[in-house]
């Protein structure tokens, strides 16, 4: 059995469970690794009036993140950068787990939402959106009559 350094065994991104045919490829899982499905884990929570939305974003910096309203859909992306050098000040790298790539979400608000309701902001590691509720239309109420 394989040693595990840092809480992950060396050959995981080899030998995995998730039945990739090629998962040591570049560009597979390529921000994070196997842990980028624990990314932009979103809590929707409603008010009275709005939606509140907290997405975890740990790592990135507020210049990382952006925010885009387009045809009813709020999308949020964040992008991160890494410098790869081979060698640092104390030697060669003999594993390395942090990576550059970009995550990205959307989600359905609706074709009334202007940019100018949505209001966001940033801070350790949670992105907080808040969205207008907008009251929805009735359906006209029936006056029929019952017939016995």
């Amino acid at each position: 059995m394989m040693r595990s350094i840092f809480g992950e065994n060396l050959f995981d991104d080899f030998f995995g469970n998730d039945l990739d045919l090629f998962p040591a490829l570049p560009g597979s899982k390529a921000l994070y690794g196997k842990h980028a499905k624990n990314l932009m884990k979103t809590d929707v929570r409603e008010t009275e009036n709005s939606y509140e939305l907290d997405i975890d974003l740990p790592g990135f910096k507020k210049d990382e993140v952006t925010l885009e309203l387009k045809d009813g859909y709020l999308s949020i992306s964040a992008a991160k950068g890494l410098d790869k050098d081979e060698q640092d000040k104390q030697g060669r790298y003999i594993r390395q787990e942090r990576y550059a790539g970009t995550c990205s979400r959307s989600f359905y608000v609706g074709e009334d939402v202007e940019p100018a309701d949505v209001s966001a902001r940033f801070e350790d590691g949670i992105l907080k959106v808040s969205l207008p509720k907008r009251e929805q239309e009735r359906l006209p109420q029936s006056n029929r009559i019952a017939i016995e």
